[in-house]
């Protein structure tokens, strides 16, 4: 294992984590207010459930991070080094965006929902139409 791939694998590492520890406070702050109206108002229970979506998005994507460390072929340069860490990392920004989006549906998903239960009921017609 050559310094070229001891960099790589740090570099990786950095930036792979930084990445998904921002996108993971971004959905925590912002997703707050869809759980909020998925739950009826009920905040405790959306902070609780939009805490533990983060540790599930930490585990799974850090997860992925460490499975996608080891590289079958070692950077011999610098240019090797910079090749290999875009190709890494832009693996792992697809998987975040994936995991952002499945986030994003499942919370709007779960605010569609509540606004649907919590709607009054459809105003009943008062007279009849007949088309002839």
């Amino acid at each position: 294992m050559t310094d070229y791939t001891v960099l790589s694998y740090a570099l990786y590492l950095v930036l792979s984590v930084t990445a998904t520890v921002w996108v993971a406070r971004t959905l925590h702050r912002n997703g707050r207010v869809f759980l909020v109206t998925a739950f009826h108002g009920d905040e405790k229970l959306a902070d609780s459930v939009n805490h533990l979506l983060v540790v599930g998005f930490y585990l799974i994507n850090i997860g992925w991070v460490t499975l996608a460390l080891r590289t079958a072929d070692a950077p011999g340069t610098v240019a090797g080094v910079f090749e290999l860490l875009s190709y890494k990392l832009g693996i792992v920004l697809l998987v975040l965006g994936v995991m952002h989006f499945l986030n994003l549906y499942g919370f709007n998903k779960m605010r569609k929902d509540a606004l649907y239960q919590q709607a009054p009921p459809p105003v009943q017609p008062d007279d009849t139409f007949v088309i002839e």
